[in-house]
């Protein structure tokens, strides 16, 4: 009981330090860490190299992965590869449509980006088509944010469900799969379905968002724009179904199915089909690169100070022992790692940080009670979407772009946020049956 009210304790403090004192993260872990350490009973000699394998551990499985997906989620963006593809999924579903095809884009669209770019990118799609079609901004842009929330929260690379692959032990290619079984039907529920309840809430966007055209000679064709984009997700999956099939191929195509080589060939083409071919140099494709790694930097550090927490936790013995109790608790372990992320993400705000706290206390759990390690990825990532309130970012970036109310955006943001949630969790709890 002590060892938990020391862990408890240590949590709080972060909490306290990221919340309140808007302490850098990577600092608030470390310094968490070593609390937990003392107050665990670690020597204190090994108190330091407990979080510096922390660190390297696990940053040193993800770094290159998370990296790689940045720079070919940023390609995506600047290229014009994701306003090609919201405006062609809108011209070929319609005006009349339009939710459906937010809905799509902002799926697709989030497959490859990371959600603060997505959210940048697409807020003027949005206001564009909402001048055009008349329509309610609120209700035309969830579908769409919830898109984007769902592919940051549930799918590989992004960077808290590729940490929680790496942390229980999944494989990323069958996270994926089952992660798409997921996360369509939450969006639907979440997305066009919801946003039929949101037409009386008024938004009023700033005027800088009304829409400037641009040329589409300056666009990559749409074949190009969705192939390029989706060929990380499509080999993933590809090569994961054929495993799964073909359980003897499984050694020879390891090195092919292999996230970092998937992730690294599907640069390695982006490059081609959306620069050097389009006519631009190779030092311009690379300035975008640098942008991406400038702006992944945050996260990585978040990764990294969770491994230290996760690490001393590991190290002190009290992780097995929170993994032991919680698996004979009688609640489902799935509901559990959901409950652990979901508090957490209430707490701290940040779903990333949400997710890969968890993963130090669900790892054991995954273990002790034999669950599937892939669907306790997306069980996680389902509560570290949860609640999305005042502590989150993003929050703040719906409520500013968009002009609301403090309610409004109870009302919308954090509702939604709460529906894939919850919606995420009874589709993993299903899923599950079946995967044995």
């Amino acid at each position: 009981m002590l060892n938990v009210l020391s862990v408890l304790l240590a949590v709080g403090l972060l909490t306290l330090m990221i919340a309140w004192g808007k302490v850098q993260p990577l600092i608030a872990f470390v310094i968490a860490a070593l609390v937990a350490a003392l107050l665990l009973g670690m020597p204190a000699a090994k108190i330091p190299g407990a979080i510096e394998k922390g660190i390297g551990d696990l940053l040193g499985s993800l770094v290159v992965i998370i990296c790689l997906g940045a720079v070919f989620g940023k390609l995506i963006a600047d290229s014009g590869a994701a306003r090609c593809i919201a405006a062609t999924l809108v011209r070929r579903l319609g005006l009349s449509r339009i939710p459906v095809a937010m809905t799509v884009t902002g799926f697709v669209v989030g497959l490859p980006l990371y959600y603060n770019v997505g959210f940048v990118l697409m807020v003027p799609l949005i206001f564009s088509l909402v001048y055009q079609s008349g329509r309610p901004a609120v209700a035309l842009g969830i579908p769409l944010l919830a898109g984007l929330s769902i592919a940051h929260g549930f799918l590989p690379p992004h960077p808290s469900a590729t940490a929680l692959v790496a942390a229980v032990h999944a494989d990323i290619g069958k996270t994926l799969v089952y992660g798409l079984a997921v996360a369509i039907p939450t969006l639907i529920i979440a997305g066009p379905v919801f946003a039929m309840s949101l037409r009386h809430i008024r938004a009023q966007p700033a005027q800088m968002f009304r829409h400037t055209e641009v040329p589409d000679a300056e666009l990559p064709g749409a074949f190009n724009s969705f192939a390029t984009a989706l060929l990380p997700v499509a080999l993933l999956a590809a090569l994961t179904l054929v495993t799964l099939a073909r359980p003897e191929l499984s050694k020879p195509l390891a090195f092919l199915a292999n996230p970092l080589v998937v992730m690294l060939l599907s640069y390695f083409v982006a490059i081609w089909t959306l620069g050097l071919a389009r006519g631009k140099t190779l030092p311009q494709v690379m300035h975008s690169a640098q942008e991406a790694l400038r702006e992944i930097a945050p996260i990585l550090l978040i990764i990294a100070g969770a491994g230290a927490l996760k690490q001393v936790l590991i190290d002190s013995g009290v992780s097995a022992e929170l993994g032991s109790q919680l698996s004979h608790m009688p609640v489902p372990p799935l509901v559990l790692g959901w409950a652990v992320a979901t508090l957490i993400r209430i707490c701290l705000g940040s779903a990333t940080v949400a997710g890969v706290t968890a993963a130090g206390v669900v790892g054991p759990l995954v273990e002790s009670s034999g669950c599937d390690p892939n669907l306790m990825v997306l069980a996680v990532g389902a509560g570290s979407l949860m609640c999305s309130h005042v502590n989150d970012s993003g929050f703040w970036m719906f409520k500013e772009y968009f002009g609301l109310s403090l309610k409004d955006t109870f009302r919308s943001w954090s509702l939604m946020e709460t529906l894939v949630g919850v919606f995420g969790l009874l589709f993993v709890m299903l899923l599950s049956v079946w995967v044995k």
